[in-house]
This record gives C-alpha cells, structure tokens and sequence, in this order.
C-alpha cells in the first residue's frame, strides 16, 4: 500500500484546515449584503436555499439576515421536527419600502429595521421587539445617545419580573444590551444589541428593539445623533417596481407570536386591506387583482405579490 509522503500529509492537512475555517467563516456571517439600492418602492429579491446537514431554522435566519418568524412565515409548515437536508426554503429578501422614507423606520408587525442612508441605499435589518405585554410603543423620535459598551441599569419594573438582577450589568457578555446601543426618545426604549441573538425575529423583549450582534454594529457606525426614528406597526405595504403593483402583508404582531411557537396563525379580515389597496390603486393601476389581495391577506407570508399592472408607467 502506497504510504503519502510527509510532505503530502501536511500539505493536505493544510488544506483541509484552511476549508475548515472558510467553512466557519462563510456559515456564522450573513451572506447576504444588508445595504440595497431601491428599485422603485422595493428593494431586494426573492431567493431560495437547499438546506443542508446539520442546517437549523435559526442559523439560516441569522446566516441570511433574515428573523426566525419572518422565515417561518414564508415556508408554512416547516418547523425544526419536519426540517430536512435537500428541502428548498423561500427566503423572503425581498420588501416593499415602507411609507416614510427617511432615517431610522421599523416597522413592528413585520419585525424590521429600515435605514435610509444619505447616499439614498436602504440598510435593512430583523429586529426583535417588545412582547405581550411589554409592547414596544409607536411614535416620532430621534437618536440621542449612541452607548459603545453600554452599561445596563435594570429598571423596577423589570425588577419586579426578576428580583435576583443586580444594580448594574456591566459591558460583557451577560449585558442584555449587547456591545452597542442607541437611546432614543421614547422613554425607556433603545435599539441595541443582544447576548441571546436567536431572540431577535420575534416579541422577546421588555420593549427595546434587540438587533442581531452583526447588525447593530454596522448600524452604529453609521447612525448618528439626531437621526430621525419612526416606528409604524403596519403589517400590509404597497409599492410599485417598474409597471407592477407589489402588495407585502407580514404577519400582525400577535400572528407573529403564532408563528414563532410553530403554530399556525389566523388569517385578517381581508376586507380593509382590500379596500385601502383598491383606493390607492385606482388612479394609476388597472386590472387590480381581488383574489390576489385576499390571497396575501390570508397567507401574510410577508413575500410581495404582484396585484395590478400599469402599463403606462
């Protein structure tokens, strides 16, 4: 039997090291770019993925910057029992822009960040938001603090939840804040980081808005004092691209909620969706699509649907 030279063993060694680190490399860093150049009122696209051995739902959600919920939503069914090696799963990358267009925007219902840079990309992110309970508030506000390594104070009225917490968390590992944090001006509510990164993609917080570690860092670099925050709790959008007409409708916060216990989720009432559509709709689209408004309703699997044509835009 032939004996590989030492030379071969190592060299091979070698090899073999440098694709074990690339793997590494390549499977714990989203593989998709968070910044995105907007065509029309949208932005990305819909792809798909084979998943592969030793694959779990939470580790493709974070690999393609995507939340747990919002992936689950868009392959009905399919739970961490049923998941199997060769199955294609949708990743919903596409979105529909929401309808302010400018600094900080979330958009609690479909569980996401929007940022609007000055260089006129849009940087989205999944985030992780207050639970029942504990919702994290609506409103108009701003960036007025930004915290690297923030020291955590917990307030009395997470005390009362656990009464074991101490004075202060300090910046490390066990600090719920994560590395960074930006204080906004609704009371008692920030956009940070996280030690438990598979709880963003659902309600899991006391309010504050929780950002996988990756995400919030390249935010904070970016963001700066002042910058305008706006947070919405709106689970349909509508936008065009080119001559077509996109309707997105994500789950609503308690669907959400559903979805991410790996039940199924009741559909909304149709109704009022359809008839806000058809209204923004009429002037400019033509042959709107009822039963495609009903179907996205009742599915809200957060993918954009096509649902009217302009062929003269």
């Amino acid at each position: 039997m032939a004996v590989m030279p030492y030379k071969g063993i190592m060299t091979l060694r070698l090899r073999l090291l440098i694709l074990a680190i690339f793997s590494s490399l390549l499977f714990s860093q989203p593989l998709f770019a968070a910044s995105y150049k907007p065509d029309g009122d949208t932005i990305g696209a819909i792809s798909y993925y084979k998943v592969q051995k030793r694959d779990n739902l939470k580790e493709i959600a974070r690999r393609f910057d995507v939340g747990i919920t919002q992936l689950l939503a868009a392959n009905p069914g399919v739970t961490p029992q049923n998941l199997k090696a060769g199955a294609k799963l949708t990743l919903p990358t596409m979105y529909v822009l929401p309808p302010v267009h400018g600094g900080i925007v979330l958009n609690l219902s479909e569980l996401r960040l929007f940022y609007f840079a000055d260089d006129g990309k849009v940087v989205t992110f999944p985030i992780g938001i207050g639970r029942e309970g504990w919702q994290t508030p609506t409103g108009e506000t701003s960036v007025i603090l930004k915290r690297k390594d923030p020291v955590w104070i917990p307030p009395e009225s997470i005390r009362e939840e656990e009464p074991n917490l101490p004075d202060i968390v300090p910046a490390g590992p066990d600090n719920p804040l994560g590395a960074y944090a930006l204080n906004i001006g609704l009371p008692g509510i920030r956009i940070h980081g996280t030690n438990r990164p598979y709880s963003v993609g659902k309600r899991s917080s006391h309010g504050c808005i929780r950002l996988y570690p990756e995400d919030i860092e390249q935010l904070f670099n970016v963001v700066e004092v002042g910058t305008s925050v706006t947070v919405l709790d709106t689970p349909y959008k509508l936008g065009w691209r080119n001559n077509t007409f996109w309707l997105q409708v994500t789950p609503t916060q308690e669907q959400d909620d559903a979805i991410a216990a790996y039940h199924p989720s009741q559909p909304a009432n149709a109704s009022a969706i359809r008839n806000i559509t058809v209204s923004i709709a009429e002037d400019t689209a033509v042959h709107t699509d009822l039963d495609a408004i009903d179907k996205a309703v009742g599915e809200h699997t957060g993918i954009p649907v096509p649902i009217a044509k302009n062929v003269g835009r």
